[in-house]
């Protein structure tokens, strides 16, 4: 954590939720999550807890870590079927801090990354979470966007090719060249670009460290978490995502799937499963899924290469500056895609 709250800002917490009905009295406040992209607190005057999300310190990426965008977001699923918590306020640039904020329910549950919680270990339990996280995914996908009201918030067509384009650019040569170590994969990618398989509202980041569980028998989600990265684009991303971020016993673990090792556990759903329960759920064509978790893999393996540039430049975090991080992500990539290791 690089941040936290001083006596000034607390105080002036205190009244914005006063203010709004929300809490009252003296607050205490806790960092939670991994702190390496918006931070999240637990705040609490001794009766209520809530969430508060705020973006990372600066220097901030032009156009990342959007909390009012992402406030609507979460608030345009409320009862869409899609658990979400409840956004209670918005807090806009000089509310309380110098940036802007917002302020949802707290949901109780664990969230789960390297190990299954007691209550939920039996193996029926762990095959109802891992069946609850893709359905909630194929839940997610057929949201009506428009009617939610979130039709502005990206541009569906061309989603694929734009994206590629868009992402590659962060670690791209003046000439638009990629890094070596990147050029096969980003000629197999370009060279196999599918059309879009539909439009839907996708996470981004969708994996099993990003919901939050039932905190009791059968598995089931209560919320999900981390909305920023959301946008409207391919539904088939989202599920190429969670594939990746999905560990598979005996493989080589990319950094996300170390986050998510606790589906190593007996009783999880294998990717295969997972796969098809979604195709079942959504007649989706999964014929071109390789291209979107490599495509996923690669995107990952950029951002993690911009962080680690950041971090050598002295900015940014410095968990990102370790080149091995970006190695394992291109490593998985190429694999996805049948193409022999990289040597660069």
């Amino acid at each position: 954590m690089t941040w936290e709250w001083t006596p000034d800002t607390l105080g002036a917490l205190e009244s914005f939720l006063r203010d709004r009905g929300i809490t009252e009295g003296p607050l205490t406040t806790a960092g939670i999550g991994d702190g390496h992209s918006n931070l999240t607190f637990l705040v609490s005057d001794g009766v209520r807890q809530v969430i508060v999300r705020r973006p990372p310190p600066p220097p901030i990426p032009p156009g990342a870590h959007d909390m009012l965008r992402e406030a609507r977001l979460v608030g345009g699923l409320a009862g869409s079927g899609v658990p979400v918590a409840d956004v209670l306020a918005v807090g806009q640039t000089g509310d309380v801090l110098d940036v802007p904020f917002y302020v949802m329910d707290y949901v109780a549950g664990p969230v789960v990354t390297t190990e299954t919680p007691s209550a939920l270990s039996a193996p029926a339990d762990r095959r109802r979470i891992g069946e609850a996280l893709i359905d909630t995914l194929a839940a997610l996908h057929a949201v009506d966007w428009q009617a939610a009201g979130l039709g502005d918030l990206g541009r569906p067509e061309g989603f694929n090719e734009r994206h590629l384009r868009r992402m590659g650019r962060l670690v791209a040569a003046e000439d638009g060249t990629p890094p070596p170590e990147f050029a096969d994969i980003d000629a197999w990618l370009g060279a196999n670009v599918p059309a879009e398989s539909g439009a839907a509202i996708i996470h981004n980041d969708y994996r099993i460290g990003n919901v939050i569980l039932a905190p009791d028998s059968p598995g089931r989600i209560a919320a999900v978490l981390d909305w920023e990265l959301a946008t409207i684009g391919d539904p088939l991303f989202d599920l190429g995502y969670f594939l990746a971020s999905y560990p598979v016993v005996g493989e080589e673990r990319t950094p996300t799937e170390d986050l998510g090792t606790a589906v190593l556990e007996d009783g999880y759903p294998t990717r295969d499963e997972l796969a098809q329960r979604y195709a079942a759920a959504t007649g989706a064509d999964l014929s071109n899924l390789n291209w979107y978790t490599a495509l996923a893999l690669w995107k990952l393996a950029v951002l993690y290469e911009y962080g680690r540039r950041r971090a050598v430049a002295g900015v940014g975090d410095q968990y990102y500056r370790d080149e091995a991080l970006v190695r394992s992500f291109l490593d998985a990539a190429h694999r996805t895609a049948e193409l022999a290791p990289s040597v660069v």
